[in-house]
């Protein structure tokens, strides 16, 4: 039986809750931090958390809790801009 949390997401307020738990997961970031996180904020370079093996280990947590598969060259430098275009990316892999 599978976790619940490696289950598809099926709606785009799953797949923002999901992201912002693998962000607090992942960069040991608060709940509050994460919840205070609009579609504006950035993050690579102003999160001192995520560097790029931090961006490694979100990428994998990814493709385990979206049920996904990123490709390498899925990824552009816009990816980690904000955590709008973060989600942007994760719904367009699921498919929402």
């Amino acid at each position: 039986m599978r976790a619940e949390h490696s289950q598809p997401v099926d709606r785009a307020m799953d797949i923002e809750t999901l992201m912002r738990g693998l962000l607090r997961d992942v960069l040991g970031l608060s709940q509050d931090r994460v919840d205070a996180f609009d579609a504006d904020t950035p993050l690579f370079g102003a999160l001192p958390e995520l560097d790029s093996m931090a961006v490694a280990g979100l990428l994998t947590e990814m493709e385990d809790r979206l049920d996904i598969l990123i490709e390498d060259d899925d990824i552009d430098g816009d990816t980690f801009e904000t955590f709008g275009t973060l989600l942007a990316f994760a719904k367009a892999k699921v498919g929402n």
